[in-house]
């Protein structure tokens, strides 16, 4: 019983208890459906209505706006909180944030028919997002969080270049849009990743491990990747981009190998996140290669960064910070975590690496690499499902 006057509290359902729940499962559930609905369109003619955007225009955005950003969504409602010390939004409000966001991509299932309410409801998502993020940052001072609410507040402005384009009111908006959100996705996993990917490394290969970041090597590379950026995305300097590349694949083999530990290859989690960003420095690489050469392989270089970078790294930081804020063991992960790893890499591998070598079966390889993405995430839902709907094990908030 309450005593009078006392304010009785309701503890929101585990699923909207914290940002990384409810968009950690939406994210894994967008990479089946669109990856399937995708290769029904494109292999076996499913009949989805496209009339202003491309079927392939349509799999780019929901993978970058949809699929990405979902997960860029859950990590930073829930990392925002942690370094401010300020509540992110939670039950009803995250509700609320989180179908936005699904109202979007059900919109999309039914190809461009839609696009106006997909507009609305994803461009509403992106505000709420910016403002549950940005709000606790400026209110607590957090300036070295800056550079990340920026990167997000530039891919909600790629978001509006893209439909801008869609709708016929700017003609370059949605390539604009499209390599716009790719290149922030990226320049945020590469500003995380340099945060946390040594910290992770040094605290879980289990033995002394001391790994230094170079502040000349930052400060290049970020240089580099912003000139590179908007070279690609906006003019048509790609022999100039080319030579950044290449500079960028050096920079980032350099930090490559002063991350390595022989450790982190009996660690998943570990060797899923450094994989991963070995795969970045790969499309830096076959950029390069695609620009500098008469080799085709520019689509091969952004695939790179889609499959390998962007979505090895997303599912394993999804598989870590999952654990950590149920309270569970980081260092002990599910074993069949490793599966859903090991497919979503060689996904990549199929999609990436086996075309340079075998292009008569180009298409056979994109089928194979969409399979074994589509049971990789599967996989990963399977085995999070119970996780993120229930609560903490240690019985704290969140």
């Amino acid at each position: 019983m309450f005593k009078p006057g006392e304010m009785k509290t309701h503890e929101p359902v585990a699923v909207f208890a914290l940002g990384f729940r409810p968009f950690f499962l939406g994210a894994s559930a967008l990479a089946v459906v669109t990856m399937g609905l995708w290769l029904g369109v494109h292999r076996f003619h499913l009949p989805i209505s496209f009339t202003r955007l491309s079927p392939s225009l349509w799999h780019a955005h929901e993978l970058i706006f949809g699929y990405a950003l979902a997960v860029i969504a859950g990590f930073l409602l829930t990392a925002v909180k942690n370094w401010t010390g300020i509540p992110t939004p939670i039950g009803g409000r995250l509700c609320a944030i989180f179908l936005l966001w699904a109202a979007a991509r059900i919109a999309f299932f039914f190809g461009d028919a839609l696009l106006e309410i997909a507009v609305i409801a994803d461009l509403v998502f992106i505000a709420a997002l910016c403002v549950s993020v940005g709000m606790p940052i400026f209110r607590t001072k957090q300036w070295r969080q800056l550079p990340i609410f920026f990167k997000l507040l530039l891919i909600g402005v790629g978001n509006i270049l893209f439909y801008a384009g869609a709708l016929g009111l700017l003609d370059q908006g949605v390539r604009w849009g499209i390599y716009s959100g790719l290149y922030l996705v990226l320049g945020l996993i590469l500003t995380m990743g340099r945060r946390v990917i040594p910290d992770f490394i040094q605290r879980g290969v289990g033995y002394p491990v001391e790994l230094k970041n170079r502040r000349w090597l930052d400060l290049c590379s970020m240089a580099l990747f912003v000139m590179f950026f908007i070279l690609d995305t906006f003019t048509p300097f790609k022999l100039v981009a080319g030579w950044l590349a290449l500079g960028l694949f050096a920079l980032h083999c350099i930090r490559a190998l002063g991350w390595h530990s022989y450790g982190i290859w009996t660690k998943p989690l570990l060797w899923g996140l450094y994989l991963a960003y070995l795969f970045l420095v790969l499309g830096f690489g076959l950029y390069a290669l695609s620009t500098l050469t008469t080799i085709g392989a520019y689509f091969l270089a952004i695939h790179t960064f889609a499959v390998g970078g962007i979505g090895l790294v997303t599912i394993s930081m999804m598989g870590r910070v999952s654990l950590g804020h149920t309270g569970r063991d980081v260092h002990s992960p599910p074993k069949m975590l490793t599966w859903a790893l090991f497919l979503t890499a060689f996904a990549s591998f199929v999609r990436v690496l086996i075309p340079m070598v075998d292009q008569h079966h180009y298409p056979t390889w994109i089928m194979l690499s969409a399979v074994l993405w589509i049971l990789g995430f599967m996989l990963f839902a399977y085995i999070y499902l119970p996780i993120l709907t229930r609560s903490r094990v240690d019985g704290l908030p969140g």
